[in-house]
């Protein structure tokens, strides 16, 4: 893995700016989740529920339970933005773990328990976005750049 791809004046690898932007972004869904009118219906959110109909920007199904798990990946990132073979761990894990959660979403019956997130088709096909980008991000930004000598 290469780490010696820093950024200007950062001391950061590509890899760890990445985990961290991604993160940060993270939390910060994690937090608009919780205010009213970023977060429409707000009223029927529930803790982990598919009858809760709150929706973030008005598209993403949301609740208590999803807000914190944004939240905690957020947390994830920015905490292990702190090493390049972390931030990478961080990128094709959560890359994994969302592409796993992009499948759940579509097997379900969205209008049953199993539902407990909750996710919408919005969600399903964003978790499949973050999934392939997450990935391919922390795969791309650890290639090796120069051959290798013996």
């Amino acid at each position: 893995m290469s780490t010696h791809h820093a950024g200007p004046g950062t001391g950061r690898t590509k890899v760890q700016q990445a985990a961290l932007a991604v993160g940060a972004v993270f939390l910060l869904v994690g937090i608009l989740g919780f205010i009213p009118g970023i977060t429409t219906d707000y009223d029927t959110m529930k803790f982990a529920e598919h009858h809760s109909e709150a929706k973030l920007l008005g598209i993403f199904q949301v609740s208590i339970l999803h807000n914190i798990v944004h939240l905690l990946f957020g947390i994830a990132g920015i905490a292990m933005a702190r090493t390049a073979p972390s931030a990478r761990n961080f990128l094709v894990g959560g890359g994994v773990i969302y592409l796993i959660l992009w499948i759940y979403g579509l097997i379900i019956d969205r209008d049953s328990a199993a539902n407990f997130i909750p996710v919408n088709m919005a969600d399903n096909w964003l978790h499949f976005v973050l999934g392939v980008g997450m990935i391919a991000l922390g795969v791309l930004l650890t290639r090796r750049t120069t051959p290798t000598t013996r």
